[in-house]
């Protein structure tokens, strides 16, 4: 039988399978330890109470739930939603416009292409989330990194990428609890980074789905909640604070961006998935968020804590790595080596972690860092874990 050769867009023939989704599907051993997941932790999920609210809808209102629905979103929960924003973070003002997505994912990947043309440039942290980098990859975009430092983007290097770039439509942040660095953003780089963007009249696109993951330190004012004229577009997600599997998020930004949104997300899906919709709004209406996320708080601080404490007492004094208030993510740095060739071996003796490669812009660019999630792993696994790597570590960089 002929085989058949078979041809694939320009868009997508170089992207290749997320590194992180690829690692999953080697921990079907048991006996391997992983850090290399970005997933909110099992015990987060307030399963009881879901139930609850799941057989209330099912009682109630069946044919809401279950029936086609508006592309905006469940009107509730963007009221919700919306008020959320404004008493939280000071976010949303009368150009502002609310559209529920699927995931945050989402709302990345159809602001790119409301955006963006082929050819267009993306500028972004460096490293970065690797679910929105392969969004601007499909796009055809010229993605362009900024290097981190230890409180956010390199600002002479923005403005050099700003002033060297043509077409540059946006940039790409997550200010705070970085994915994968855990970094945050501070005040002064925040603003510093917005008046860049007006000072070259671009876009910010913020990610914003580990905010409410604070456990140490003060917060800090979100870039959207700083703009006076329209320039952030906002990104978040209840992934993180109820489900990650529901697939709910949500944009805000200028009306004009928002609802041509909505025009895209009509050929995409049509609605994020309304019953997922209709049981996060009414477990704000019954429950609240805040007595939740505070559970969640405490739950990280105890684990990203003793995951600390370990590395302090077993990691060679060489190794660097990041101490973040809040999120899932420590950020790894050996003082030698390819972390993909790490990564193969810590794999090979039962550790997963997730290559700093994978979080490159510029494809094919190596790393000497490495991720570590704290969330998902129990406490015993978080002690044997890292005690591994310490003794990988060893025997690595001598």
């Amino acid at each position: 039988m002929n085989r058949i050769d078979y041809f694939f867009s320009d868009k997508v023939k170089d992207m290749k399978p997320s590194a992180i989704r690829e690692i999953f599907k080697s921990l079907s051993d048991p006996e391997v330890i992983s850090f290399a997941a970005g997933n909110p932790s099992a015990l987060s999920f307030p399963v009881e109470k879901m139930k609850n609210i799941a057989e209330e809808i099912f009682l109630c209102c069946p044919t809401d739930a279950l029936q086609y629905s508006i592309t905006e979103g469940y009107p509730l929960l963007r009221t919700q939603v919306a008020a959320r924003l404004k008493e939280r973070f000071s976010i949303g003002n009368d150009d502002d416009e609310v559209i529920i997505t699927t995931g945050g994912q989402q709302g990345i990947d159809l602001t790119t292409k409301v955006l963006c043309n082929e050819g267009d440039t993306i500028i972004c942290e460096n490293p970065s989330f690797i679910g929105a980098l392969n969004a601007f990859r499909s796009y055809n975009t010229n993605l362009v990194g900024v290097d981190l430092e230890d409180d956010g983007m390199n600002l002479e290097q923005l403005e050099a990428a700003l002033k060297t770039h043509k077409n540059v439509r946006f940039i790409y942040i997550i200010p705070t609890f970085q994915n994968p660095t855990g970094i945050t953003t501070s005040l002064a780089k925040r603003k510093a980074i917005l008046a860049l963007a007006r000072k070259y009249n671009v876009l910010i696109l913020e990610d914003n789905p580990y905010g409410e993951l604070r456990f140490a330190g003060e917060d800090v004012p979100t870039l959207k909640s700083l703009d006076t004229d329209g320039r952030v577009i906002y990104c978040s997600s209840f992934s993180k604070i109820l489900s990650a599997g529901m697939r709910v998020g949500f944009l805000c930004g200028p009306k004009e961006v928002i609802q041509k949104v909505v025009v895209v997300k009509q050929v995409n899906d049509v609605h994020t998935n309304i019953f997922f919709q209709i049981l996060t709004s009414k477990f704000i209406s019954v429950y609240g968020l805040d007595e939740h996320i505070a559970s969640i708080r405490e739950l990280y601080r105890q684990k990203s804590g003793l995951m600390l404490r370990r590395m302090d007492e077993k990691f060679d004094k060489r190794v660097k790595y990041t101490r973040p208030e809040g999120g899932l993510f420590i950020w790894v740095t050996l003082p030698t080596g390819d972390a993909d060739e790490f990564a193969r071996v810590a794999v090979g003796q039962k550790v997963a972690v997730v290559t700093g490669s994978c979080f490159c812009p510029i494809q094919g660019d190596r790393s000497r860092s490495f991720r570590l999630n704290y969330s998902t792993p129990t406490d015993e696994q978080i002690v044997a874990g890292i005690d591994k790597l310490a003794a990988i570590i060893d025997d690595y960089i001598k």
